[in-house]
């Protein structure tokens, strides 16, 4: 197939890339390439799928609407997987018309795109934010009425925004409730790489919560590989073709925790600073999975050690850091 793949030269769109050039498909991949975090980890992500024979980069903004629909008219997708984004929770206190532009216009670009140029599937990506404080382990069925941050709330609106486009338009979308990804070229927002970074310097960990906060560290490898299975398994039938899926590890697993197993790999020990819950973040998320192992079986999943163990074995190799 041939597949545009937004988002291309961050953590998830590498990742899905690399896996679908790898698999035989085609990929356009559509990045603005901005400086949320350094442009330098983007591009050396970009340099990884330059190597990649089925692989095209083009540099452009889903909320640029012409642009995005001359990209279409000119290519003829078979599928997209959306994954482009402003991310971050945190970021969204103090930024919030980023996330208007990229998560609520640039997704309502897409959508368009594909309704005035048809393809086979839209898979795009949601988050594990749109449940809030909602009782874990979460079910697609569960409420999402109350995201705790603007972030979640523009996440939530994507799922509304493409529900609607399916039920209209006929067009088929499976929408992808992501929780907290992390392994080689992962974001250096993210706990994984802040905490591996302060370790390796002496700093101290920053712990919000007071600790007491849980997450479901889910490894990149199986992301990809659900993301893949599902690409073809477009929905059907009467009403909206629009599915929601959890894509996640099924644990909850304590920051603390997470934590021992960094200083256990990096051979350091952390000093850490404790400070109250943040402004938008949540106490514990967990996914039920059962509708995605419905759909395509059970999957085997990489224990957190593993996955930590490849993590800092990439971060020392990209810093220069010797073991």
């Amino acid at each position: 197939m041939k597949i545009l793949l937004t988002g291309a030269a961050g953590f998830i769109g590498m990742h899905t890339a690399l896996a679908l050039c790898q698999a035989g498909h085609q990929v356009v991949g559509l990045d603005n390439l901005n400086d949320y975090y350094p442009v330098s980890l983007k591009q050396a992500r970009l340099a990884q799928l330059h190597t990649q024979a089925g692989f095209r980069f083009v540099r452009g903004d889903i909320a640029d609407a012409p642009a995005l629909l001359a990209l279409f008219r000119h290519e003829a997708f078979d599928a997209v997987i959306h994954l482009a984004a402003q991310a971050g929770v945190r970021h969204s206190l103090v930024a919030p018309q980023a996330y208007v532009q990229s998560n609520l216009v640039g997704m309502a670009n897409v959508l368009e795109a594909c309704r005035q140029h048809p393809v086979r599937h839209l898979l795009y990506a949601s988050s594990s934010s749109v449940y809030g404080n909602a009782q874990a382990p979460f079910s697609e069925q569960a409420s999402t009425d109350q995201p705790q941050s603007f972030y979640a709330a523009t996440k939530k609106a994507g799922e509304a925004m493409a529900y609607s486009y399916a039920q209209l338009y006929g067009l088929p979308c499976s929408g992808l409730r992501l929780f907290t990804i992390y392994g080689p070229w992962g974001r250096p927002d993210m706990a994984p790489w802040l905490f591996t970074e302060a370790l390796l310097a002496g700093r101290d960990l920053t712990v919000y919560n007071h600790g007491q906060s849980q997450r479901d560290f889910s490894y990149i490898d199986d992301i990809v590989n659900a993301m893949l299975a599902i690409l073809p398994l477009a929905p059907s039938g009467p009403g909206a073709p629009h599915r929601l899926l959890n894509l996640g590890q099924q644990q909850a697993i304590p920051v603390l925790q997470l934590i021992q197993q960094l200083e256990t790999l990096t051979g350091r020990t952390a000093h850490k600073r404790y400070l109250d819950l943040q402004a938008g973040d949540v106490h514990a998320t967990c996914a039920d999975t059962s509708a995605l192992q419905a759909l395509i079986g059970p999957q085997s999943l990489t224990p957190l050690s593993t996955g930590l163990g490849h993590f800092v074995d990439w971060f020392r190799q990209y810093h220069g850091h010797p073991h």
